[in-house]
């Protein structure tokens, strides 16, 4: 097989958009280390990803489930790995740390924007 085409591969995939999607999964596999079920020769992986796929030795299924996969959300955190992830956020410290310093300090924070806007407009009429 000199040239892969389209028509070389229809008998595995539905479509051409799902040809697309296919192979540009298998190239990320090939990106990342995954051995190559046809020679490589001088190929792009572009081009090796598609005579994978048209030679049939490739599971497409596998590779159709992987990139399906890739763009699923992850799963809802429980609330203890929420706390976890949220300590190591250094935004969300920095925001827990002056909260803290606010409170310590016995200030105590505007409750909407609002507020905030009246208590600048009185300072500065005090002023």
């Amino acid at each position: 097989m000199a040239r892969t085409t389209n028509s070389d591969t229809l008998p595995y995939v539905e479509s051409r958009y799902e040809l697309g999607m296919l192979a540009s999964q298998r190239v990320r596999d090939l990106n990342g280390g995954a051995e190559a079920v046809v020679d490589k020769k001088n190929d792009k992986l572009t081009v090796v990803a598609l005579r994978e796929i048209a030679s049939g030795k490739l599971d497409v299924d596998a590779v159709r489930h992987e990139f399906v996969q890739s763009y699923k959300e992850a799963p809802a955190a429980t609330d203890e790995e929420s706390l976890e992830i949220g300590s190591e956020d250094p935004l969300l410290r920095e925001i827990d740390a002056e909260l803290e310093a606010s409170l310590a300090s016995d200030e105590v924070p505007a409750e909407t924007a609002e507020e905030a806007v009246e208590e600048a407009e009185i300072a500065s009429d005090e002023e």
